[in-house]
């Protein structure tokens, strides 16, 4: 089937935008040329594409055919590139990470190959339960996520397991947790989240002390590093990936409140089967460079007892 490239332009712009105005100021269109251009297309597919509503969003059609609009630009650009002889066009490649992954290892892993090949990153920040959900809607082409079961026509490799640690300063134990961390000192002292999504501290004191979530106060900090440094600074207690803070236990900065309850969160890295060649390349060194930052558990254990 030959779909206009017209119609599927301004499809695509209203999803990424939410909005037919924001989608015709992108295209530089009126909002009347972007509407009848989308109904256009939904009239020749038979189905809706998109949810008129605010922000406007993607039917499940309207996600697939998002999915495939921008798989074939992926394709469509790598190939251009082949014809000019070399990989000087940058590529723009849209995945989803969350946010201890990129602020531990990822980036520092991937500088090279992103450099090598011309790769420009568009990243969407979640948590790693709802990472998936971003690859499934047609918003990102890749994404690290704990689900494993890849969905039709992509593939899944297991990255490894991030450890985490719940952790407090010296002074913040000494306020809430003289007796240690007990159901009771636990309904009372402040936790930090990164959102309202973020489960691994809730899934914790749960099994642990059977509270819900709503049983304690929490601070909500979306970022990596200064949740990490309001932890630091005695504000609150929360879990932490030992990438992050290292041999800060060991060198008695941070108190490890569970030492022997840590949380092993299972990561992958999901894509389509179908890529570009530096796409390919990309998955190939994520999954690579994933394998070597995060490891079998029992194998970082064993490393740290030994030193």
């Amino acid at each position: 089937m030959d779909l206009d490239p017209r119609q599927t332009a301004a499809v695509r712009a209203v999803i990424e935008t939410g909005s037919f105005e924001q989608a015709a100021v992108r295209l530089n269109l009126t909002s009347s040329a972007v509407s009848q251009r989308v109904r256009a297309l939904e009239t020749r597919l038979g189905n809706p594409l998109i949810v008129r509503t605010r922000p406007c969003r993607a039917t499940q059609m309207g996600q697939r055919l998002l999915q495939f609009l921008r798989r074939a630009a992926l394709l469509e650009d790598d190939f251009a590139s082949d014809l000019a002889g070399a990989n000087e066009a940058l590529l723009s490649v849209a995945a989803a990470v969350n946010a201890d992954t990129l602020s531990t290892w990822f980036f520092p892993a991937l500088s090279d190959i992103l450099l090598q090949e011309n790769v420009l990153l568009d990243l969407t920040v979640d948590d790693q339960d709802h990472t998936h959900a971003l690859l499934a809607s047609g918003l990102a082409i890749g994404c690290i996520t704990t689900e494993p079961a890849p969905m039709r026509g992509c593939f899944a490799e297991r990255l490894g397991a991030m450890r985490y640690r719940m952790v407090a300063s010296a002074a913040f134990v000494e306020r809430w947790f003289p007796n240690g961390l007990t159901r009771e000192s636990a309904r009372r002292a402040p936790v930090i989240l990164s959102s309202r999504k973020d489960a691994l501290q809730a899934r914790f004191l749960e099994t642990r002390f059977g509270l819900p979530p709503e049983a304690y106060p929490c601070h909500y900090v979306p970022a990596p590093v200064p949740r990490y440094m309001a932890i630091q600074r005695g504000l609150a207690y929360g879990m932490v990936p030992e990438l992050e803070f290292g041999d800060a236990v060991e060198r008695g900065e941070l108190i490890d409140l569970a030492p022997k309850q840590p949380t092993d969160v299972e990561l992958y890295w999901h894509a389509w089967k179908v890529q570009s060649p530096r796409l390919e390349k990309l998955s190939a060194r994520i999954v690579e460079l994933g394998r070597t930052a995060l490891g079998p558990p029992e194998t970082k254990a064993k490393r740290k007892r030994a030193g």
